[in-house]
Formats: structure tokens, sequence, C-alpha cells
């Protein structure tokens, strides 16, 4: 969800995958503000955005997309467990 003036709230079964929708809802609004500011962005098709959502966009998906930043962030401070 994205608030007006207020950021952006993301959910997820998991808390890694709630975690990852929204990195990558942040860097999806990132790719946009700088598409803008190159210019008129040029839509996705329809078919393109349902295939990639169906490929990517499930729970399953968000938690495994998760799993490297997981990975580094316990290999750089494993205390955050305790």
């Amino acid at each position: 969800m994205i608030l007006q003036n207020h950021g952006l709230l993301t959910v997820g079964q998991t808390v890694d995958e709630a975690a990852w929708w929204f990195i990558t809802m942040e860097r999806t609004c990132q790719s946009q503000l700088l598409a803008e500011a190159a210019g008129t962005p040029i839509p996705i098709r329809h078919e393109s955005a349902k295939l990639t959502a169906s490929q990517t966009g499930s729970p399953l998906a968000g938690w495994f997309s998760y799993q490297p930043i997981y990975d580094k962030v316990l290999e750089r401070d494993p205390s955050f467990l305790d």
C-alpha cells in the first residue's frame, strides 16, 4: 500500500515475505521516479505484467527472495537472533 506523503506498508504470511515485498516496492518506486524524470515512461503490456506477477508474486517467492538478505544480516551480526 502506498500512503500519500507517509510511505509504504506491506504484509505477508511471514516476516521474511513482508520484508521482501517492502524492499521490492521501494525499489520499484525508485525506478518509477527515475523513469518519470527521464521522460514519459512506456507502460508494460498488461499480459507481461500478469505473467510476471504469476511467476514472482506468490508468498513462497517473497519468502525465497528474502533469504539471501537474511543470510547476509545473520553473517554480519549473529546476535540479532538473541
